[in-house]
C-alpha cells in the first residue's frame, strides 16, 4: 500500500521575477537537507487543503502571504524519507504575495536567488531534474516519479498534461 508523506513546496517568485526566495537549510547539523538550499513548505496538516497548507508554510517559513499561487505540478518520491518513508509534493509557484520576508527561521536563513545562480547552488542534485520545469512558461502541468534508494534519487520520469 502506498501511503505517502503529503507536502507543498513553493518557490516564491521577486516582484520583478528575477529572484527565487529560498533557504539555505543551515541550522540544524542533524536535518537531513542540511547545507542545501531548497523551496519553502513542509507536511501537509489533516485538516488542510493542499493550498492552505502551502499557504500556512509560507507564512511559517517566510512572513509572506502568497497572494497568487500557481500550481506547478506534482511529484512522488518513493523513499525519500529518513527512514526510507515515501513522500508525494506538490509543487508551486508564488507570483504574488505581500509582506516582508524575515531573514530566517529555525531550519535556516532566508535568500533572494537570482534566477540564473539556481544551478550554482547547492542543493539535492535531484532538484536539478525539475526545478526548470517550475520556471519555465510551459502552462502544462507536469507529474513526476522520483525514487530514492540510499539517499539518492534512482531515476526520473515525467508526464506534461
Amino acid at each position: 500500500m502506498y501511503t505517502p508523506i503529503l507536502a507543498t513546496l513553493g518557490y516564491v517568485l521577486s516582484h520583478d521575477g528575477e529572484h527565487v526566495l529560498m533557504i539555505h537549510r543551515n541550522k540544524r547539523p542533524d536535518d537531513m537537507h542540511f547545507g542545501k538550499y531548497n523551496g519553502l513548505g513542509g507536511k501537509l496538516h489533516p485538516d488542510e487543503d493542499i493550498v492552505t497548507g502551502l499557504r500556512r508554510e509560507i507564512h511559517e517559513e517566510s512572513g509572506l502571504v502568497a497572494d497568487e499561487v500557481r500550481l506547478r505540478g506534482t511529484i512522488t518520491w518513493p523513499g525519500f524519507g529518513r527512514n526510507g518513508e515515501d513522500w508525494f509534493g506538490f509543487l508551486f509557484r508564488i507570483d504574488e504575495w505581500h509582506g516582508e520576508a524575515h531573514s530566517g527561521n529555525h531550519e535556516g536563513t532566508l535568500e533572494w536567488v537570482p534566477l540564473d545562480r539556481i544551478p550554482e547552488l547547492p542543493m539535492w542534485p535531484s532538484d536539478r531534474h525539475f526545478l526548470p520545469l517550475v520556471f519555465d512558461d510551459d502552462p502544462r502541468l507536469f507529474h513526476g516519479s522520483m525514487p530514492f534508494v540510499e539517499g539518492k534519487a534512482s531515476s526520473w520520469s515525467y508526464t506534461r498534461l
